[in-house]
């Protein structure tokens, strides 16, 4: 299922629909306007300004819809309907501002501010971490990032809760369980949130591989997240083929905000394009509403944190898209501008994250590059934030637990999924018997490190005093994370691959951006780079309040 780039598979079916009270049925006096009857499919309607009308159902109804969830909040409501001029219909409405059906559009498997030296320590309980479990000598991703060293001064908070954004999370899994946010968890793949745990149970994998590194516990046993005394929360987004629907990211990002969590990882990007043109008045719907729901967590007090994908390509600058619109078999390739953008990465206020690999690269002319950007990880001066491990298993690095486990990140998964490259422990418990601990790699691993590290932040600095808007304001927490990034430089060789089947190929000439095609170019200073934006992570540093130094 996983490519070795970490990316997800692509939607093979439409969203199922919630059963819910007060869905509105068109009458004889209310009926739809003319149009021809088609199959059953999901609308976003976006309605003007900033929240829905009071007549936003029958306005619905009367178009020959039934109403899944109204986001009032944000102006933006979850319809069905299986006429087909539904969209046209309201369109024509002077009240609404897009409308656009999902069904076939997937998503994919992304105050006031304060420096980081003058951020003192908040009032939330903390307690130190240690990093001796099973597995942890396979962790060179958090040696890399010094999670280690921060742990030894806090673990985090169980007070914060981080979120992750996903496939749900496996709430039964020994290295999770303790860790569970039953009352921040749900399931929006409907549109609608359906809470708890148990709902949003990961039939996949992927979203219980962030939720590993986000928050595994410190328990003896397996591998230990970036903060593992913090709570975690499954929103399940995508289904159990990896797809998320804009409707349920939507759902996801609103239940974020209402239950106000303090961080979420977002490790996908939003059809029904892999750049979503806001020219196109159908993107545009698409684009807006999660626009919306995305600045309404954060108005919540919710850092968000996403991953820059995994296509190598420039973001800041795109040219083409070879692969959309995913329904299609064969696309037809189109030409794309800055008026196309990857959701929800390149959304103000996002922390976006390149991966890197692990530490040391060895170059053909026998020098090395530090932290070198994994070749499939997608960058951009204006949507890279900082970097963090996600992996390379072409361009390994000298740390034995790389090598172990081929250059990738191990992390928890559930039993009941495949894994190709896997750690497997005994559990005793007879209701769980074996934990399973897979290693892959992807921007996907990368952003779930910096959620890890933005709850211990929140942990360390964060005030349960903060009014209206939860524990620490986000732009707070990106400043501490991004100012105490260790800054990367561009490089000034690359290096040839020194694994797998493509060794011996040139990482400029040979790893291109896979919609242009175009060599991926490294521009900025040692400030700001479009490889690495401030730098990678350091836990240490940002848990100390000291600029990285390594």
């Amino acid at each position: 299922m996983h490519s070795p780039t970490g990316r997800l598979g692509r939607l093979l079916a439409g969203a199922a629909v919630i059963a819910a009270t007060g869905l509105i049925v068109p009458s004889a006096a209310t009926a739809a306007p003319a149009g021809a009857t088609g199959p059953m499919e999901n609308y976003l309607v976006l309605f003007k300004g900033s929240s829905s009308p009071a007549d936003a159902e029958a306005i619905v109804s009367r178009a020959g819809g039934t109403v899944v969830k109204n986001y009032s909040q944000i102006g933006v409501l979850v319809a069905r309907s299986g006429n087909t001029a539904f969209d046209d219909t309201l369109r024509a409405n002077n009240k609404v501002e897009g409308a656009s059906a999902t069904t076939r559009y997937a998503t994919r498997v992304d105050g006031t501010e304060v420096d980081a030296a003058e951020a003192p320590p908040g009032d939330l309980p903390n307690a130190p971490a240690t990093d001796s479990d099973t597995f942890s000598s396979l962790q060179w991703d958090m040696r890399q990032m010094h999670t280690p060293e921060a742990h030894q001064i806090t673990g985090g908070s169980p007070a914060v809760v981080a979120a992750t954004i996903d496939t749900g999370v496996d709430y039964q899994h020994p290295d999770l369980r303790q860790n569970i946010s039953d009352a921040d968890s749900a399931n929006c793949t409907s549109g609608a949130p359906v809470p708890g745990a148990v709902a949003a149970n990961d039939d996949n994998g992927h979203g219980t591989h962030t939720a590993g590194t986000i928050a595994a516990a410190s328990n003896g046993a397996g591998i230990v997240g970036v903060a593992p005394n913090v709570k975690i929360a499954g929103i399940k987004a995508g289904n159990a083929d990896g797809f998320f629907f804009p409707e349920a990211v939507v759902c996801a990002f609103v239940w974020a905000g209402d239950r106000h969590v303090d961080v979420t990882n977002n490790s996908y990007f939003v059809d029904p394009f892999l750049f979503n043109c806001r020219n196109d008045a159908e993107q545009r719907a698409i684009w807006k509403a999660v626009q919306r729901a995305v600045r309404y967590a954060m108005n919540q007090g919710v850092t968000v944190v996403s991953a820059e994908g995994n296509e190598s390509e420039d973001l800041s600058h795109p040219t083409m898209d070879v692969t959309s619109p995913d329904d299609q078999p064969t696309p037809e390739q189109r030409a794309v501008t800055n008026a196309c953008v990857v959701l929800p990465v390149e959304l103000p206020g996002v922390i976006g994250v390149t991966a890197t690999g692990s530490m040391v690269q060895d170059t053909s002319e026998g020098t090395y590059v530090d932290n070198l950007k994994s070749y499939y990880s997608s960058f951009g001066m204006s949507s890279a934030d900082v970097a963090a491990p996600g992996g390379d298993f072409y361009f390994r690095g000298t740390d034995p637990g790389a090598q172990a486990v081929q250059g990738q990140i191990l992390s928890t998964w559930p039993a009941n999924q495949p894994c190709t490259r896997n750690r497997k422990e005994a559990t005793g418990d007879p209701t769980y018997p074996t934990a399973v601990y897979c290693a892959i790699q992807g921007t996907s691993m990368a952003s779930p490190h910096v959620a890890g590290l933005a709850a211990l932040v929140i942990s360390r600095y964060g005030d349960l005093k903060t009014p209206q808007n939860g524990k620490m304001r986000p732009t707070q927490v990106e400043q501490i994370i991004s100012q105490t990034a260790d800054p990367q430089p561009c490089p000034t060789t690359l290096p040839v691959a020194n694994s797998g089947s493509r060794a011996g190929q040139s990482y400029a000439a040979d790893f291109v951006g896979s919609q242009s095609g175009a060599p991926q170019k490294c521009t900025g200073n040692g400030g700001h780079t479009s490889w690495y934006g401030q730098g990678q992570v350091d836990a240490l540093a940002a848990v100390t309040n000291e600029r990285s130094n390594n």
